[in-house]
């Protein structure tokens, strides 16, 4: 056997995360995957092209008819996610709500009825809100950290329920295990947007959901140069979801999925200093006066930081945290303001330290942790205090 044939599938995370899905090419051996930017792919008979076609009716994989359903940078892709993810299949769609839309739109019709957590990122809300309901699909929102609320909220059409597994912005952690089983006892699909975490944190396939969806811009990349989507689940599901995807149009470009599979190789580094952070400043802004009060899941004063201990892995907790100042807008303004390092910018999960102040939430401000140095970030939130003194 090569020593190119191994399965790196079975080995530790880290190693997974370099080697799955990748070895040198095979026709130049070259040891990165490369960007195989194509449209189509040239057969040369026609009864070999008739035979492919079939086969690409049943989403076989490898194989390559038009760039729009595989291409062979993404399909690398895949096969990493999967080993991330203890997926057996997994889906690369453009974007973080392409995959949303998606995994959604293969498991609903007109008639149906979906229920979905109160807390979650605008856009999503905005499919749940807007988008759904305009199509036919009834949809409640509810609280979705008391169980009674969701079995509440059950009818004989509910067929999906929906939750981000750290919500968006309130880093609300819900209750996977037990929702999962609450979900399956009334036959219903349960679908975690785990963006916040990263497998690398928590892998919520591993706690009964169904189907796994990331907005793989974030932690996935890491670098704030592409974007990407992440689908994942088992085969059958994967199946019915590429489906929708190859309809609807919704693929990753292959330099972006090669820019994904470049910072990939780096996620569980990257999520061990951005969580060592994140306890880091979570524990120094407790101790702040300036400040009201922090939520961050590795923080006993977190209302599911036992929770936490159970279904997170490696002892790591995320790099996302909020603070919420004593005072109000014009506090928050001041404080963000006079910041050096962290932006003011949307996303997270990048390794540059971004800060999100959220008028919307009471004035909560939303910090993703980079990979500087903590103590500058320390230093800089320190002046920025000093800052509201004057």
């Amino acid at each position: 056997m090569s020593r190119f044939d191994t399965n790196f599938d079975e080995m530790r995370y880290a190693t997974r995360a370099v080697k799955s899905g990748e070895g040198p090419d095979p026709v130049t051996r070259a040891m990165n995957t490369p960007i195989y930017e194509t449209s189509t792919y040239g057969y040369e008979t026609a009864e070999q092209y008739d035979e492919m076609l079939a086969r690409g009716a049943k989403w076989e994989p490898d194989l390559y008819i038009y760039s729009r359903t595989t291409n062979p940078t993404t399909t690398a892709l895949e096969k990493k996610v999967i080993a991330l993810e203890n997926a057996e299949d997994a889906v690369i769609t453009a974007c973080g709500m392409a995959a949303i839309s998606n995994a959604l739109l293969a498991n609903l019709n007109t008639g149906d009825h979906v229920i979905c957590s109160d807390d979650t990122f605008m856009c999503t809300s905005s499919m749940f809100e807007d988008i759904l309901p305009s199509k036919g699909v009834e949809t409640s929102r509810v609280e979705i950290l008391d169980l009674a609320n969701i079995e509440k909220a059950m009818r004989p059409n509910t067929k999906v329920v929906y939750l981000e597994a750290l919500s968006n912005p309130q880093l609300k952690l819900a209750n996977i295990p037990e929702i999962a089983k609450l979900a399956h006892s009334h036959g219903c699909k349960f679908i975690v947007d785990n963006t916040f975490l990263s497998p690398c944190v928590m892998r919520p396939l591993d706690w009964g959901a169904d189907i796994v969806v990331h907005s793989g811009t974030k932690y996935y990349v890491g670098h704030g140069d592409a974007l990407c989507g992440i689908i994942a689940g088992r085969k059958k599901e994967m199946d019915r979801v590429r489906f929708y995807y190859d309809n609807l149009g919704s693929h990753i470009s292959p330099f972006d999925s090669w820019l994904t599979l470049r910072s990939v190789r780096t996620m569980p580094l990257r999520l061990r200093q951005q969580s060592e952070s994140a306890m880091t400043l979570a524990r120094w802004f407790e101790t702040r006066e300036e400040v009201d009060f922090v939520t961050y899941p590795g923080l006993e004063s977190h209302a599911q930081h036992e929770l936490a201990k159970k279904i997170f892995v490696n002892g790591l907790y995320g790099g996302m945290l909020c603070v919420h100042l004593k005072g109000g807008y014009e506090e928050m303004c001041k404080f963000a303001d006079a910041t050096r390092i962290p932006p003011i910018a949307t996303s997270l999960g990048d390794v540059v330290t971004l800060m999100f102040p959220k008028k919307a939430y009471n004035n909560l401000i939303r910090i993703s942790t980079g990979c500087e140095d903590v103590n500058d970030l320390i230093a800089d939130f320190e002046q920025a205090f000093e800052a509201l003194k004057k």
